[in-house]
């Protein structure tokens, strides 16, 4: 599930003129789990990683963030404590929008107001895949509808291996080997922090729908 929400990039754009953004580093923590939402995020700049944490410390990747996002927003807009925690990857530009703000925009802008609710929905979409994936699906389907999902259309997709690992629910070994695999096959060409997607097809034919 691509969670592309088909909305025009500069959607979003009105959240960041009016307030100045935060500027973070890598491992800022944005905000945790089970602490109260009292705003959601636009993403500027840079990349942000949210993820839940079990009580002994297991981790599991939601999402990774890319310019232009929105993230945070289910927890403020139903007024319950967070579901994740959100974090830096990457320097970054993020704008805290609370409720003066939306409302405000909103209230120049009224069809934010559908697109919101069409992201909202996209996000709940994403979230079953998620499901589904981990349930049902081998590593590898796994692995190339991670890399098509958020495969950039120059074809990089900007990751590290532990991510993906995190992300789809394996072990960072088995994504080296798969990766590995890909790679002699020239399906992917391997970097540091990324890497780029050769063969579309032959992706598309790992993770049949």
């Amino acid at each position: 599930m691509d969670f592309s929400p088909d909305l025009p990039a500069y959607i979003w754009t009105p959240f960041a003129q009016s307030r100045p953004p935060l500027l973070c580093g890598p491992g800022y923590l944005i905000y945790l789990q089970n602490t109260e939402a009292t705003c959601f995020y636009y993403l500027k700049s840079g990349r942000v990683k949210s993820f839940i944490q079990s009580e002994e410390g297991e981790e599991r990747v939601l999402h990774i963030y890319q310019p232009g996002s929105l993230f945070g927003e289910a927890s403020f807009f139903d007024e319950l404590p967070r579901v994740s925690s959100a974090v830096a990857l990457t320097d970054c530009e993020i704008v805290a929008i609370d409720r003066e703000l939306v409302t405000q925009e909103i209230a120049r802008n009224p069809s934010l107001a559908l697109a919101m609710m069409k992201y909202l929905a996209r996000t709940v979409r994403m979230l079953s895949d998620q499901v589904d994936q981990m349930a049902f699906r081998p590593a590898q389907w796994r692995l190339a509808r991670y890399l098509l999902v958020r495969g950039e259309q120059d074809g990089r997709v900007p990751c590290t291996q532990e991510e993906i690992a995190a992300s789809i629910s394996v072990s960072r070994v088995t994504v080296s080997r798969l990766l590995s695999q890909l790679a002699r096959e020239n399906v992917v060409e391997l970097g540091y922090r990324c890497l780029i997607i050769r063969d579309r097809k032959a992706l598309e034919a790992l993770c049949p729908t």
